[in-house]
């Protein structure tokens, strides 16, 4: 597969994994902590801050709304209605523009999920490198075929999606032409390990011929660092500042110091997983010089003497001996002269 371009940044195999911290909506609606989100991110060195560009009309039906006035027993996610916390978390198109700005001042990529036609539109008028389609959209065709429209690739999540789902999804995408990132996601905040399966990452690889990254709702960091090692070719973590914080996604993000981990190990191990071939490095080379054995006198050898097998020990170094695995060519040969205790047999010394 063909790596994707999404700004000056590659996507795929033999690249770096993609970071993307979702800051969602955990700016609570403020922009100032916005603007810190976005500086603790840029120092975290995370590729990409993306948000979620939901609004009172566009996501959640009044119905909904109504059969969720309150939220007891949860106030410190919650507070008031739905609707009231839907408000507050929203943001303006105007903010749009001063985030969109304030990353390019910070030199950071800005993206957002689009939950309408509207949204998609203000986002590719703000030119982001790619619409990240939610989990919950899988199923929105009207709006995949809108997003498609638009030209740009398109991280789609499959939290919730059966194989037949996400399949319709992809005959849209690439109906359009569009290049696709599957996100192997498991849309539970947090899940249980034992339902997430990384494996499904090679899976979805194989079986839609794209690539495939892992948005994680984990707590902690190992998931996100062993997704690299089934290939996951990026990795969306949400963000916060400090997980105490009131709102929706605070307490399963990573703050700045998990988030810096996170960086750090997803290019350790993407360096470690390396090739299929078996290859042995010029480092390993050079080290069993003096770490792999030779074929040493195991007592002081007399000139003459025809070799046993008690005649012989295996010892370091390797340089300049005999490798142990071929004893048996040592073994009825005579002596041309005397050996000391552990010194090494070579040829010279054989008739």
């Amino acid at each position: 597969m063909k790596p994707i371009k999404m700004n000056n940044t590659y996507i795929g195999e033999g690249h770096l994994p993609y970071i993307i911290a979702d800051i969602g909506a955990n700016h609570n609606g403020d922009m100032n902590l916005c603007r810190k989100l976005i500086d603790s991110a840029v120092s975290c060195g995370v590729n990409v801050v993306k948000f979620q560009s939901f609004t009172t009309e566009n996501l959640i039906s009044l119905p909904l709304y109504e059969k969720h006035l309150t939220y007891p027993g949860d106030e410190h996610k919650h507070f008031g209605s739905l609707y009231e916390m839907v408000k507050e978390y929203s943001l303006t198109p105007k903010e749009y523009e001063e985030i969109l700005s304030y990353c390019q001042k910070k030199h950071i990529a800005f993206a957002s999920t689009p939950f309408d036609t509207k949204t998609a539109d203000l986002l590719d008028k703000l030119d982001v490198p790619f619409f990240k389609i939610a989990s919950m959209d899988v199923t929105n065709h009207p709006l995949l075929e809108y997003v498609a429209t638009k030209g740009k690739p398109v991280i789609l999540s499959t939290g919730m999606a059966t194989l037949w789902e996400i399949d319709q999804a992809m005959e849209i995408l690439r109906g359009g032409k569009i290049d696709t990132v599957l996100l192997h996601c498991i849309s539970v905040y947090p899940p249980k390990y034992e339902d997430i399966n990384l494996k499904n990452i090679e899976m979805l690889r194989k079986t839609f011929g794209v690539h495939v990254g892992f948005s994680d709702h984990s707590v902690g960091t190992s998931l996100s660092v062993a997704a690299v090692s089934f290939g996951a070719c990026i990795i969306e973590k949400h963000f916060t500042l400090d997980k105490t914080l009131p709102g929706w996604d605070h307490s399963i993000s990573a703050d700045p110091v998990e988030m810096e981990y996170i960086v750090k190990e997803v290019k350790n191990v993407f360096h470690a997983v390396g090739q299929y071939e078996r290859v042995v490095g010029t480092y390993e080379i050079e080290k069993r010089k003096e770490f792999r054995r030779s074929i040493v006198a195991r007592t002081n050898l007399a000139k003459g003497q025809v070799l046993t097998e008690k005649d012989l020990a295996y010892k370091r170094p390797e340089e300049g001996g005999i490798l142990p695995l071929k004893y048996k060519d040592l073994i009825g040969r005579k002596l041309v002269r005397s050996i000391k205790k552990d010194q090494q047999i070579t040829s010279s010394h054989l008739l």
